[in-house]
């Protein structure tokens, strides 16, 4: 798979080798190799400013809150008493921002292999993290989410939010067997893990894959799905696996309670959108296990 490139004043994506996108460039803010992948930050036309790793962008200023809200406040509500989060990859700080919304939050782990996407969206996406940066509840750590879970200890984490790169390059790791096996070890017997499966109508076998992976070493799997423009093809999904009971279906009078002071902030989730975001069309359902 080639880099992303700047043709002109315009930047193409290049996830895919016969079909993409391209953002109109009207200010390229930092270009960086760091040790672990290319990284590069603009300002576009249409998106506001655009985090791209390794030529394929990741998150977007217009369109950021729809992922990070489902990835971060979706298994924080289908957890009864989430107290110890662990956050790997997230670099930007959207999602450390989110599950610190939630006040049974005790304390955030972020473990992130690459300092310099933390710094360089610091200093270029402040938006994203804000504030979360400096909570006393949050612990920043750069270094390999692998070797952390690995040496982490048993039950130490209610829930596990997995923001990687699609599996190639330096996100490769974080989709194997011995990952998951070491994820389940550390969830509390509730614990919920969550990471994104790609856009189904492209990348159908990593949501397949993956799917089958989780379910070696947890009972419950599943998918939920949130339209983020930015990932072209459709639906993103959620993978979601869970030990202990079946992830309950919480009604929407029941989520409203529960967030009581974050749906305000929200400009995607709601309880409604929570409760849809699991009805998966045929085409996404069939590639996950049979009931």
């Amino acid at each position: 798979m080639t880099s992303g490139t700047s043709s002109g004043t315009w930047f193409n994506e290049a996830l895919y080798p016969d079909w993409g996108q391209r953002f109109k460039v009207v200010k390229e803010l930092v270009h960086k190799k760091s040790p672990f992948q290319d990284i590069r930050i603009f300002e576009s036309s249409s998106h506001g400013r655009v985090l791209v790793l390794d030529g394929i962008v990741q998150i977007t200023e217009r369109d950021e809150f729809i992922y990070q809200e489902m990835l971060a406040h979706v298994p924080l509500f289908m957890h009864p008493n989430p107290r110890r989060v662990l956050i790997i990859g997230a670099g930007d700080g959207g999602v450390l921002r989110r599950v610190l919304q939630h006040e049974t939050v005790e304390k955030a782990v972020m473990v992130e292999i690459d300092g310099d996407v933390i710094e360089l969206s610091k200093q270029h996406l402040p938006m994203f993290g804000q504030d979360a940066w400096k909570d006393p509840r949050a612990e920043v750590i750069v270094g390999d989410g692998i070797d952390y879970v690995k040496k982490a200890g048993d039950a130490s984490f209610d829930v596990i939010i997995v923001d990687s790169t699609d599996p190639i390059g330096v996100g490769d790791v974080l989709f194997t067997d011995d990952f998951y096996k070491n994820c389940a070890r550390i969830l509390s017997d509730e614990g919920i893990i969550v990471n994104q499966c790609g856009v189904p109508f492209q990348q159908a076998d990593e949501l397949r894959e993956t799917t089958a992976r989780r379910a070696k070493f947890f009972p419950h799997v599943t998918a939920y799905l949130a339209a983020v423009p930015t990932y072209v093809g459709g639906f993103m999904t959620l993978g979601m696996a869970k030990k202990g009971t079946p992830p309950h279906k919480l009604d929407v009078a029941e989520l409203a309670r529960r967030a009581k002071g974050i749906e305000a902030s929200c400009q995607y989730w709601t309880p409604d959108v929570h409760v849809a975001s699991f009805s998966l069309p045929p085409y996404i359902a069939q590639n996950l296990p049979r009931p």
